[in-house]
């Protein structure tokens, strides 16, 4: 083939390439914008318990180009303990538990969070995190850079009388754990436990009394204040008066009124034995 049939050749396959690499690039470019709009707030089915809740098309569309995803694989950090702060992030997929360690080693886990909940307020004021966070499985999380969260806040007024919101439902979490703490009693304190999970998974749409532990019961005592056995003895107890039904970490409430006043302080006993009949009526026992 002498060199100008051969040209002719070469430039006859790129014509003929060029439409196929074009459609290539389109087809290419409307996948990653629909794997964009898959990933924004507005499909987010947690938005409306996130820092987007109220916010008009306009101003979802301005939050959202700030916003980075990433994902962290079971028993990976989120961050750590002295690390700088610089953003705040918003759990989307899967569950996280944050802890202090002290010089001895010792942890105590200061809280679980689910989707729509945020991380990292508590290193605002100090720009340090006061505390690690780590998945309890495979997650993913909202990445929101706080300095552009800031300009944004004096853009959009409504997103800062949200956020303002959010850190005190953040102040209040923290007074309710250190009345869980200083003044309940173990079974009322388990008790509120499993009530605060219950209205969780309830505002995400899930089941009120049909959910699984994501943590372990070590991590549950030690959150309480609690070793593991009297955990394992305070879920006996409630399976015997009729409150709970526990298989592994499945979880199913089977009075949830009686639960709830038990964590209120009223003595459940009582409240609980047509339950507790109930329950061994359905066993046969």
């Amino acid at each position: 083939m002498n060199q100008s049939c051969h040209s002719t050749t070469l430039a006859a396959s790129a014509n003929a390439a060029a439409p196929m690499t074009q459609c290539s690039s389109l087809t290419s470019a409307r996948e990653a914008a629909a794997s964009s709009a898959l990933r924004s707030c507005t499909a987010c089915g947690m938005h409306q318990l996130c820092l987007p809740m109220g916010l008009d098309e306009s101003d979802m569309k301005r939050l959202d180009k700030i916003i980075g995803r990433r994902k962290v694989a079971r028993d990976d950090f989120l961050y750590r303990i002295g690390d700088r702060f610089t953003a705040l992030y918003a759990v989307r997929v899967g569950h996280f538990k944050t802890y202090q360690e002290n010089l001895d080693g010792d942890r105590q886990i200061t809280g679980f969070q689910m989707p729509g909940e945020l991380l990292g307020m508590d290193a605002i004021s100090t720009e340090h995190h006061q505390c690690d966070a780590v998945a309890l499985q495979d997650s993913e999380v909202c990445e929101i850079p706080f300095a552009r969260l800031e300009q944004l806040f004096g853009q959009i007024p409504h997103l800062l009388r949200h956020f303002h919101r959010m850190m005190s439902h953040e102040i209040t979490s923290e007074q309710n754990v250190i009345m869980l703490l200083g003044n309940m009693r173990a079974e009322q304190r388990f008790a509120a436990f499993l009530v605060n999970l219950s209205s969780r998974y309830a505002a995400r749409g899930y089941s009120s009394t049909r959910f699984q532990l994501r943590m372990t019961r070590q991590d549950v005592g030690n959150y309480l204040g609690l070793t593991i056995e009297s955990i394992s003895r305070l879920i006996s107890k409630f399976r015997k008066q009729g409150l709970l039904a526990v298989e592994q970490r499945d979880v199913e409430v089977i009075d949830l009124p009686a639960l709830k006043r038990l964590a209120a302080g009223v003595d459940a006993c009582n409240a609980a034995a047509p339950a507790a009949a109930t329950a061994t009526a359905r066993t046969g026992s």
